[in-house]
């Protein structure tokens, strides 16, 4: 079948997709200053809000970068160029949402922030894959 003479590249690529989300959310996880995993395990909505949106923002420019790449070199590099511009995201929104936007997601009813942090994430996601494809 020839239809399947591609699914080595498409496996390639697809795991260092994968991968590279993956470190994206173990690195967003570590510099960020609570324990999102530990407070979705609690039930925090707010938490789980923030998480989510950064993660959807750091696939979306990653599968841009594995889209538009050469080869699978190419889509590594701009994939980590994705990455750091994604968490660079994260550090201008925090400052914007203040000093007590840590306080507010750990109390389960306040998701204000979080819906922010995960609105910018995915837009600047969405502006990030869309500036790989020039």
């Amino acid at each position: 079948m020839t239809s399947l003479a591609t699914l080595p590249g498409f496996l390639t690529h697809f795991i260092a997709g994968i991968a590279l989300v993956w470190l994206g959310a173990w690195i967003y996880c570590r510099i960020t200053p609570q324990d999102e995993v530990g407070l979705i395990r609690q039930g925090n909505t707010a938490a789980a809000i923030a998480l989510a949106g950064a993660v959807i923002g750091l696939a979306i420019p990653v599968g841009a970068s594995v889209s538009n790449s050469a080869n699978l070199l190419d889509a590594a590099v701009w994939g980590v160029v994705a990455l750091l511009a994604q968490l660079i995201c994260f550090f201008v929104v925090t400052r914007l949402l203040g000093p007590g936007w840590r306080e507010a997601m750990e109390r389960r009813a306040e998701v204000a922030g979080s819906i922010m942090k995960a609105g910018v994430s995915i837009a600047v996601g969405i502006v990030n894959a869309a500036a790989m494809s020039t």
